[in-house]
């Protein structure tokens, strides 16, 4: 018997719409089955990736940085909370938990800012590996204050895969054990095609407007704005 894991990226489309990108069947999540799997997915046409939301596996990182040079990367605020917590004393916990969620109910990235400065100054004497921490973690967790506030909830966590993910060990559990990969693939598959039928038959993930504003680049020695490849806009 041999473990299997599930290798899966969602991302919205130039329309808005939300899609499966692609799924893999690994024996383990890898740097190796990473890179293969955005391989694999840059080689079908994928272009245009303006961000990736992920937690942050090391070997995840590595492969969208080796194959979609030209995306961001934001860490999840959901996996990084859990992060956290593994660091931080169970008494502080609650305290710094309500620190934390408010550096995202801020209104703009200025905000944002300015309060995760003071997450940081509230820890630093009493819990210095915490405040390393979250120093350490800090550009990765507020990427999302580069994009238009409209988008900030869609892309800061990728609560809406994890979703997708329960299900689908949901379906898998039901079975235990596959005679071989390719009922794993099967069964996966169909999870998947149902999932997108509602996702192309729902409303816009994101609005047409806003996924304009999302394309927009500030070319740093000009000033100027460029719209790259529109294929893909964002990714989680």
């Amino acid at each position: 018997m041999v473990n299997a894991v599930v290798l899966l990226a969602t991302g919205v489309n130039s329309d808005g719409h939300r899609e499966v990108l692609g799924m893999r069947v690994a024996t383990a999540e890898t740097g190796a089955a990473w890179n293969e799997f955005f391989a694999d997915l840059v080689a079908r046409g994928l272009a245009g990736v303006r961000l990736v939301t992920s937690d942050a596996h090391r070997g995840l990182r590595e492969a969208i940085a080796a194959n979609l040079p030209g995306a961001g990367w934001q860490r999840c605020r959901t996996h990084y909370a859990a992060n956290l917590m593994a660091v931080t004393p169970k008494s502080m916990w609650p305290a710094v938990k309500a620190m934390l969620h408010s550096v995202y109910d801020q209104p703009d990235a200025a905000a944002v800012d300015a309060q995760f400065d003071r997450l940081i100054d509230y820890v630093a004497e009493k819990l210095p590996a915490v405040a390393e921490h979250l120093a350490d973690a800090r550009e990765d967790l507020l990427a999302f204050t580069g994009f238009p506030k409209d988008v900030w909830m869609q892309i800061w966590s990728n609560n809406p895969a994890e979703r997708l993910n329960k299900e689908i060990r949901r379906r898998t559990d039901a079975v235990g054990i596959f005679p071989n990969r390719g009922a794993i693939v099967r069964l996966v598959g169909a999870v998947l095609a149902e999932q997108t039928d509602e996702w192309a038959e729902g409303r816009r993930y994101l609005g047409l407007e806003v996924l304009a504003r999302c394309r927009l680049t500030v070319v740093a020695d000009t000033g100027s704005e460029v719209r790259p490849d529109p294929l893909t806009a964002l990714t989680a």
